[in-house]
């Protein structure tokens, strides 16, 4: 058939294509606007957690004692795409039924399928900025100006989104307080054996002195013992933070790597006091046997006492980490009971079946008429 065919049989029957395209547009408009379902969503935006620089900030990390940066940076170490996958899992689903008690909302037999079907409504978008933007299709029954009371609905879209993000700061709390947790524990471990350390360097130098009286000890020596001590300091707080680290698997290799590279150069200095090196004040080798003696004892114990107490500060860190109660999510705007619903989009939902009927019948009345000429043809 030719263009010219199809377009007069699409004009030929123009007035019974229009007149049950207007009658079905009609109807359809009717249905969703007096029977359809209506949905209300309420966004709520939060902003970025905070970011680190491209080696997760272990420029600050490893030029002090303070292990909190790898222990609970909290948000330093997550990204808007995680905040998105917690958001959608089963746990902060579990969280907003819970709160809310929805299991009958959602006409489920327990929370976990309740659960189920709240992710389902659940619609999350991260902007290029990093902003992540968060709402709940909240649906009403059936013929909703009846049945449906829509300003609970428009207070439970807003209720659902908000506790969504509380979901989120409970769930990284709850993250960065284990961190602490086993960080403490960890710290507690060190700290008994630092302690017992301490006290055996202490007795062991009593006893030296006791036995040899007293020995004069350089200036140059007092300083290397300084030196030296502050360095075997440094060696075995580094040592101590890649314990902690290698327990956590989500951390950064690159930060391992850099932990072990300053761990080799820390021993490589620390043992050019032993070997002696011009760039030193003086090379324990070069003492004599009993200042040595000594020398080594006095340095042991400035050594431990400077772990013990790096320790203790550190442990006091992570104790008020593991109880503090600080949110670890900053929301940007709260969501707000909507005006109107997002859905059914009455008008262009019609205009659409509207467009889409016309060329249905067009193309019923066309392939009728086809087989109508064909059959002629058949016939002649």
């Amino acid at each position: 058939m030719s263009w010219h065919e199809i377009l007069n049989i699409v004009l030929v029957n123009l007035r019974t294509i229009l007149k049950v395209t207007i009658l079905s547009t009609i109807f359809l408009f009717l249905i969703l606007l007096f029977i359809y379902p209506r949905t209300y969503q309420a966004t709520v935006s939060i902003l970025p957690p905070e970011q680190e620089n491209s080696l997760g900030g272990f420029g600050a990390l490893l030029g002090s004692g303070d292990f909190s940066n790898l222990l609970s940076g909290g948000m330093s170490s997550a990204s808007s795409q995680l905040f998105v996958e917690i958001l959608k899992s089963r746990t902060a689903a579990l969280y907003v039924v819970k709160k809310n008690k929805l299991v009958e909302f959602f006409n489920a037999d327990d929370k976990i399928e309740a659960a189920e079907k709240l992710q389902k409504s659940l619609n999350t978008d991260i902007t290029k900025e990093g902003i992540v933007n968060l709402n709940v299709d909240v649906k009403s029954t059936f013929i909703p100006l009846i049945f449906s009371d829509s300003d609970s609905l428009k207070k439970l879209s807003a209720l659902l989104s908000n506790s969504f993000i509380e979901a989120l700061d409970s769930i990284n709390r709850e993250k960065l307080s284990s961190k602490a947790r086993n960080a403490r524990i960890y710290i507690e471990e060190q700290i008994q054996e630092t302690r017992a350390l301490l006290d055996s360097a202490e007795v062991a130098l009593m006893n030296f002195q006791s036995k040899n009286k007293t020995i004069a000890i350089p200036e140059q020596v007092k300083a290397a013992i300084e030196a030296s001590a502050q360095i075997k300091s440094e060696i075995i707080q580094t040592e101590m933070q890649l314990g902690l680290i290698k327990s956590d698997a989500s951390e950064n290799s690159r930060i391992v790597a850099a932990l072990n590279k300053k761990l080799q150069e820390l021993k490589s200095q620390y043992s050019q006091f032993e070997t002696g090196s011009e760039d030193y004040l003086l090379a324990f080798k070069d003492l004599p046997t009993l200042g040595k003696d000594l020398a080594g004892l006095l340095r042991e114990v400035r050594i431990q006492n400077e772990v013990y107490v790096l320790l203790q500060q550190q442990y006091y860190k992570e104790k008020i980490q593991e109880n503090r109660e600080i949110p670890t999510v900053e929301i940007l705007d709260d969501a707000i009971p909507p005006k109107k619903p997002v859905g059914p989009r009455v008008v262009y939902s019609s205009v659409a079946g509207a467009i889409f009927l016309f060329i249905l019948l067009s193309l019923i009345f066309i392939l009728k008429d086809k087989k109508f000429y064909d059959n002629k043809k058949k016939k002649m």
